[in-house]
């Protein structure tokens, strides 16, 4: 298990009307209960950082005071947040409070982002990243759902979805998996966990209010070619269109050609984005069929653009369609043709 713990105020860890530690203190198993963690985490911190019990009874059976615990909960909150175990036990032992220290501090309005990175050591090899980024790792390798709710949340709100996307969310992702790649079947359930709550927090972002005649153009589909189940770029792409405030079907994994062509009938989308993580799954045949379907009256007929994303269409000729490298691109894109579409039917 990681030396991390659960984030305070958490299920697991210290809350608000949980009883007050009586003058004998608690046993390192009752604490590591209150805490949600292992008593060997305790031992290996107390062993490593000296962040252990001021009492020991009889000389060998530990004893936490109130400072202890408190002590504890700073550790156990900054090491949920990113910092590195040693620093936040440093700051634990001077009784940092306020003054500890945190990832990242929100920007101020109208100032550049500030990037702070964390080069330490950890269970996942996330190399140079944000630091928001560790703290995220820790969590889910320890399984610590709200723990997860709560950095991705403060992630989004604090760099906007982008950012997150591709500097917290993505770069945990990829550790993940190579962690799993390197580990045999372990870690897959860490996998799982991130993948959901990162669905869910892209699916929680709300549209601004939006002038009425945005709509007179078409929604932009979204869907995943037959076979391919990797929805998770999408749904970042999707969020970041609904924050934007455009009109947006999300079809998610493995859209049949036929239910893919109805639908694009019927919305007279415009734009269709169709990904394809697996070069297997890449079909430009595919993507022509859908380039080329066409709604409207006889005269005035439309058809919709598409773009291509995943690495699946690497390496394809794809005229006509568009290739965005990562999401801002393909967010830039989408905006200006969705604005250009109420101009005229397009071919």
């Amino acid at each position: 298990m990681s030396e991390s713990t659960r984030a305070e105020g958490r299920p697991g860890g210290l809350r608000p009307g949980t009883a007050a530690v009586d003058d004998t203190g608690l046993t390192t198993g009752a604490l590591a209960r209150r805490l949600g963690v292992s008593p060997t985490t305790l031992r290996s911190w107390d062993r490593r950082y000296g962040v252990g019990p001021q009492i020991r009874a009889d000389g060998r059976h530990r004893r936490w005071s109130p400072q202890d615990v408190a002590m504890l909960e700073t550790m156990c909150r900054l090491t949920s947040a990113g910092v590195p175990p040693a620093e936040a036990a440093r700051v634990a032992k001077e009784g940092g409070g306020s003054s500890s220290p945190t990832p990242a501090q929100p920007e101020a309005a109208g100032a550049p982002a500030v990037r702070v990175r964390s080069h330490a050591g950890g269970t996942l090899p996330l190399g140079d990243v944000r630091q928001e980024c560790r703290g995220l790792a820790r969590a889910a390798v320890r399984l610590d759902a709200p723990a997860v709710e709560d950095q991705l949340t403060s992630s989004v709100e604090r760099h906007g979805l982008t950012v997150a996307w591709a500097e917290v969310m993505v770069p945990t992702l990829h550790a993940v998996g190579r962690k799993w790649e390197s580990s045999g079947d372990r870690y897959v359930e860490v996998e799982h966990l991130l993948s959901w709550h990162i669905s869910t927090a892209l699916r929680r972002v709300l549209a601004p209010v939006r002038p009425g005649d945005r709509d007179a153009a078409g929604p932009v589909v979204l869907a995943c070619v037959p076979g391919e189940q990797h929805t998770l770029p999408l749904e970042a792409l999707n969020a970041g269109l609904i924050e934007l405030g455009l009109p947006t079907r999300m079809f998610g994994a493995a859209v049949p050609v036929e239910a893919l062509t109805a639908a694009v009938r019927r919305l007279g989308p415009a734009a269709v984005v169709l990904w394809a993580q697996a070069r297997s799954t890449a079909s430009l045949p595919l993507a022509r069929h859908v380039a080329a379907t066409q709604w409207g009256v006889k005269g005035a007929r439309r058809h919709p653009l598409v773009m291509l994303g995943g690495q699946g269409w690497a390496g394809r000729s794809a005229q006509g369609m568009l290739r965005p490298p990562g999401l801002r691109e393909a967010l830039d894109a989408l905006a200006a043709t969705y604005e250009g579409a109420a101009s005229g039917p397009r071919g």
